[in-house]
């Protein structure tokens, strides 16, 4: 039995590990990380605390859906107590993907910004359209709830690495991010990533190739947040037995 860690189970996907590993064979919640209480019941075998080491030493791994400063923290104390982490927290700063690197060289990391099968294939759709595709320009288009902190999202941030990839450009040189007044003409190798926010959309992600007389476009649209928490859990088994080093979900899913 896999004792599974839960960071970050306060938050919407958090809540719905908690629920989804009570029916997953072979992993059990074993221990959860809060920094004040939990405002919902839980079963009381299951250590809660506020203590890092405590919760990092009560579990065999961690799938984290946190915030970027919590995710910091995490990654932190768990250089000091090594445990396979899986992390789906988006939008981690420079010096924190550095931490993460940091980490991965002491203990096997999982790292998403999306966990999902759907997503996972449309990356490696995205780059193969971008490296076939001479010539056509790239669109990105991310549509989120109205809660969502981030933006663009990670997973957008990521469909455009695979374009760029793609492309063999540098996506620091090429990213737009927004169009407002008189900027010109679109340039030729620009990878355009935009985001929109309102009500409850779950996520829908659309990378679209545009040349004149024909476009293509890629959906993918994510309809429950239990996408997101059945693939955090799926990732967290494979990495259990992993040596130490940086891993993707296209590791996991043998995409690669």
């Amino acid at each position: 039995m896999i004792k599974v860690g839960v960071f970050g189970a306060s938050g919407r996907v958090g809540k719905l590990l908690l629920d989804d590993l009570k029916l997953t064979e072979g992993m059990s919640v074993s221990s959860v990380f809060v920094r004040n209480e939990l405002d919902f019941a839980i079963d009381p075998s299951i250590l809660v605390t506020s203590d890092m080491k405590t919760f990092l030493n009560g579990c065999d791994i961690v799938i984290d859906f946190s915030l970027p400063d919590a995710c910091e923290v995490l990654l932190e104390e768990a250089i000091k107590t090594p445990k396979p982490l899986v992390i789906g927290t988006t939008g981690l700063n420079t010096h924190q993907l550095n931490l993460l690197k940091q980490a991965s060289e002491v203990m096997p990391v999982l790292y998403a910004t999306n966990m999902s099968l759907g997503v996972a294939l449309l990356n490696k759709l995205v780059y193969q359209a971008a490296k076939t595709l001479e010539g056509f320009d790239i669109e990105i288009v991310e549509m989120h709830h109205r809660h969502k902190k981030d933006a663009p999202s990670g997973t957008a941030l990521t469909l455009s690495e695979s374009a760029a990839a793609g492309r063999g450009v540098d996506l620091d040189k090429v990213r737009v991010s927004g169009r407002d007044g008189n900027i010109g003409e679109r340039t030729k190798d620009e990878i355009a990533v935009m985001a929109l926010r309102g009500g409850d959309i779950v996520g829908r992600h659309t990378v679209g190739f545009y040349n004149d007389g024909e476009f293509i476009e890629l959906n993918h649209t994510a309809t429950s947040r239990n996408t997101f928490s059945k693939g955090a859990i799926r990732a967290g088994k494979w990495l259990a037995d992993k040596e130490a080093g940086l891993y993707s979900i296209s590791d996991c899913l043998e995409l690669n």
